[in-house]
């Protein structure tokens, strides 16, 4: 049976490198290579939770194709969007898709994503790359990334076919700082706290004692003979009743054992300093979040990385002349559904007078599937136009002709 590894099936057997490459020379350091820190951190319970947080309510965002035209926002179905939508390639749904490249981003505070065009330059899919080192390179004055993979493989892709998302963007020209410096030194206080609570569990399980024979001088053979008499009958696991029983030539003298661990408060402080540097909490990641704490941790946390991803999808994936016609992807939450029932109401009773929502999408707030004619807007008519205001207060004549079109009668409502 002919066997094709994963790489082939993204990458081709045909993958033409570029000849006479050298070392992109940066501004920041001669050798541009990176070699990302993150799997070691993600051992770690505590940083596996706080971004598994992120990553599984970031991946909730909704990539949108629209077209920005004299100010009005034109959705576009287009097959970019169909992929970032459901299944950016065949072997990842969108959410999966979306949950590995921002877990890639938390860890290693750079983010990978291969953009697979066909000749004609129509995107074909999106991969997410998880290379063990990544180096830049520069031939015929274009950007070149080398990716090598745990597996040994290795492939060189020009810069504007990858979607490359950063965090903690500082000394480095093109990469994002790693975790090592700032999250080691935690990371490490954690294992050993966690090891000295393994030992004082396991020492505190154990019996320790002397036993102490009244005879004057006995042979090392038979202290010995007794000492493992008394261990293999009263200090075994079989015997349940947790009793010894010696006659009068020993006394058995316990030693006590009182390990020290770490108290509590202390534990909380390691726990919240890990939580602050991914920029989530106790109640964001056990979901026992307020409405006020959701929106803090959406806007800190989440609305920055959809900026982010809407800014670097953009610029990848659409020519400049496509920009210019207003082209652009932008990622989308539905906010409101993390909002309270009373909060949602107060909403659809503002909005909708106003003709802001529809009425699907005021079912949308509240959960609801969308209904047949949803898409009208209910309106009131307890409003009249600014420029005609002075004559419908005083009744003029002239109202009904200036008026013409415009909904201004009182307490009733018309649909669009």
């Amino acid at each position: 049976m002919q066997k094709r590894s994963l790489f082939q099936m993204i990458f081709g057997k045909n993958n033409k490198e570029p000849t006479n490459t050298t070392y992109l020379k940066l501004l920041s350091s001669y050798i541009p290579t990176f070699s990302p820190f993150g799997d070691e951190a993600y051992d770690s319970d505590l940083v596996r939770a706080a971004v598994d947080t992120i990553a599984r309510n970031a991946a909730k965002l909704k990539p949108k194709h629209i077209r920005r035209v004299n100010g009005d926002i034109i959705p576009q179905d287009s097959q970019i969007q169909r992929l970032l939508q459901t299944r950016p390639n065949p072997y990842m749904d969108a959410f999966t898709f979306y949950y590995k490249v921002i877990t890639q981003l938390y860890l290693k505070n750079n983010s990978f994503i291969f953009i697979d065009a066909d000749p004609t330059g129509n995107v074909r899919g999106f991969y997410p790359l998880n290379a063990s080192t990544i180096e830049l390179l520069e031939a015929r004055g274009e950007i070149f990334v080398r990716f090598t993979f745990l597996g040994g493989d290795r492939v060189i892709l020009p810069y504007t076919s990858l979607i490359h998302l950063r965090r903690h963007f500082y000394k480095n020209d093109f990469y994002g700082e790693t975790n090592d410096t700032a999250l080691l030194p935690t990371l490490e206080l954690i294992n050993t706290t966690n090891q000295g609570i393994i030992n004082a569990i396991k020492s505190s399980a154990n019996l320790r004692g002397l036993l102490k024979f009244s005879q004057a001088m006995l042979k090392p053979e038979d202290i010995k003979k007794e000492r493992d008499r008394f261990v293999t009958e009263y200090m075994d696991i079989t015997n349940n009743g947790g009793v010894a029983a010696l006659d009068a030539k020993a006394d058995y003298i316990e030693l006590k054992n009182d390990p020290k661990i770490i108290d509590k408060d202390t534990m909380n402080h390691i726990k919240q300093t890990v939580y602050d540097y991914f920029g989530v909490n106790e109640n964001i990641i056990q979901s026992k979040y307020t409405e006020d704490e959701w929106n803090a941790f959406y806007e800190s946390t989440i609305e920055p990385l959809a900026v982010q991803m809407s800014l670097e999808f953009t610029s990848k994936l659409f020519t400049e002349r496509e920009q210019g016609f207003g082209n652009e992807i932008i990622f989308e939450a539905n906010r409101l559904q993390y909002a309270s029932t009373k909060t949602k109401v107060q909403l659809i009773n503002t909005m909708m007078p106003l003709g802001i929502l529809t009425i699907n999408e005021a079912r949308e707030i509240l959960n609801l599937a969308p209904v047949e004619d949803g898409d009208k807007r209910l309106v009131s008519l307890n409003f009249v136009n600014a420029q005609i205001q002075d004559q419908y207060q005083l009744g003029g004549d002239d109202v009904g002709k200036k008026a013409e079109g415009d909904e201004i009668n009182r307490d009733t409502s018309s649909t669009e």
